[in-house]
């Protein structure tokens, strides 16, 4: 039981983060209402000014946090970051002026950056074989947590717009006190890397990774995948309701099925879809899944049917864990933390994007002067976003390393 309490760590880590984000969901609206005033419109645009905010801090400090504990260790990265996230959430309660709520958001997004640093840990602590299959256990962990979140967020809403964040404050507060009992440092002299701070950033990162065989290639499919999986949260709520007549419950009851698919998948059906057909098959079955759901998506129009194809869809998820899984073992392991943090800003730009492309899709094919009348306009493009991302990594084969091995480290 003792060598599986840093993996139990991580693990509650990804889903308190994803809780934490959940959580504060279903009273951000009250919450900027009663700070600014004003109608529900204009605290849309604060929320989406706070989202952003979020994700370009991500953005620049996923390398900055990942290079820091490729230097200095995993542990404490992570355990000041759960100790900052807390005191963050704090903020965030007796916030009495939205610019507290900015600055709740800035750190906010610098401390969610340490997902690369999660991630970075659970590849330290993994057999080469083992490690696509534990980076689905951290997708199935943060789905599980989107899962709860809001519903425990909404509960937790009858007692104040301010409850969701105490409750978010104690849970990052009470596994922060966890993991300094739980969690040993993997980062040793062998593979301690020396700070460089023209690498401790997006671009820097992003020229020292590529520089390894396929992974600029791998870049591109890993940010394609996020931008076209990102359709969901931008405009399943929108197309839910114009499409299929659903109001707020049965949205929240679609999205939730969805989550649980993908931890079903990610957490269980993992590691022997990956021991029965490799990880490079795995990547190219997953994204296949992906075009063929999105196509379905684009055209459906019974939302029973949507509903039907919920395990279908979520079977396409294996393929960011097992590309994840590839990417770790071709980087080194003195690599890992700046490898997580360049994913990590890959995926804050996706998760900036695709509302904005998502979103003006949506509304180009459903306005009154519309050239087609096509809610499912959004996943179609997706779909073809996707079948790009096959036939990108469709060539790749002789770089890959076999599932037993993994690179050396590099200065």
């Amino acid at each position: 039981m003792q060598s599986r309490l840093p993996m139990i760590f991580i693990l509650l880590t990804v889903v308190l983060d994803s809780m934490g984000i959940g959580l504060i969901m279903p009273v951000m609206p009250d919450l900027i209402q009663s700070l600014e005033g004003g109608d529900l419109g204009q605290a849309a645009l604060w929320g989406g000014v706070l989202a952003t905010i979020f994700a370009v801090m991500q953005f620049l400090f996923g390398p900055t946090i990942g290079s820091i504990s490729d230097r200095f260790g995993r542990r404490p990265v992570l355990l000041i970051a759960l100790v900052v996230m807390s005191f963050d959430y704090v903020l965030m309660a007796v916030a009495g002026t939205i610019w507290l709520l900015v600055i709740g958001r800035i750190i906010g997004g610098i401390t969610a950056a340490t997902q690369s640093t999660a991630s970075a840990y659970m590849a330290d602590i993994s057999k080469p074989e083992d490690k696509a299959a534990n980076f689905g256990l951290i997708g199935a962990a943060f789905g599980i947590g989107f899962v709860i979140g809001p519903m425990l967020g909404g509960i937790l809403a009858e007692y104040g717009t301010r409850a969701p964040f105490w409750a978010a404050a104690v849970l990052a507060g009470a596994n922060g006190i966890f993991g300094y009992f739980a969690l040993p440092e993997t980062v040793t002299d062998r593979i301690r890397r020396p700070f460089d701070i023209k690498r401790a950033n997006p671009l820097g990162a992003f020229k020292s990774i590529t520089q390894l065989p396929d992974l600029g290639r791998f870049m591109i499919i890993s940010f394609v995948i996020s931008l076209a999986f990102f359709v969901y949260p931008s405009v399943w709520a929108y197309f839910g309701k114009l499409q299929f007549g659903w109001g707020p419950g049965m949205i929240g009851l679609s999205l939730g099925a969805f989550g649980i698919g993908i931890a079903v998948v990610q957490g269980l059906l993992m590691r022997p879809i990956l021991n029965k057909i490799g990880e490079r098959n795995a990547v190219v079955l997953g994204l296949s899944v992906d075009v063929l759901a999105f196509i379905m998506l684009g055209f459906v129009t019974n939302g029973w049917i949507a509903l039907a194809l919920t395990p279908f869809t979520a079977l396409g998820s294996i393929a960011g864990p097992a590309l994840q899984g590839i990417m770790s073992r071709t980087a080194a392991d003195n690599q890992q933390g700046e490898l997580q943090g360049a994913l990590t800003s890959i995926n804050a730009v996706a998760t900036i994007m695709a509302p904005l492309l998502m979103t003006q899709l949506f509304f180009y094919f459903t306005h009154e002067s519309a050239p087609a009348y096509l809610p499912g306009a959004p996943f179609l493009f997706s779909a073809v976003l996707t079948f790009g991302a096959v036939l990108i990594f469709i060539p790749v084969r002789k770089s890959i390393p076999p599932r037993t091995e993994t690179t050396n480290e590099v200065g």
